[in-house]
């Protein structure tokens, strides 16, 4: 099972504080995963999820490409964070 975190205005404007994803070889990767998100969640969630800035994390690490994803991994989707 993958578990699927969506914070702030990610949060907000899909109404959902996360999603449970069973982990199976179509979903073995975070951009297919991505992609199966938008899918299933509709237009919405393909126009939120798939904007520029979004910024993605496994396991609490931000990552910048696709990688791997294992079963029991954590994934989170937030959008950009600025220091102050």
């Amino acid at each position: 099972m993958l578990k699927v975190l969506f914070f702030a205005r990610i949060k907000e404007e899909l109404n959902c504080p996360g999603v449970d994803v069973h982990w199976e070889d179509t979903v073995a990767d975070l951009d297919s995963l991505q992609a199966r998100l938008c899918r299933d969640g509709g237009p919405l969630w393909q126009e939120v999820l798939n904007r520029a800035n979004v910024v993605r994390a496994v396991n609490q690490c931000v990552v910048a490409a696709n990688i791997a994803l294992n079963d029991g991994d954590e994934v989170a989707f937030f959008p950009p964070v600025t220091g102050g």
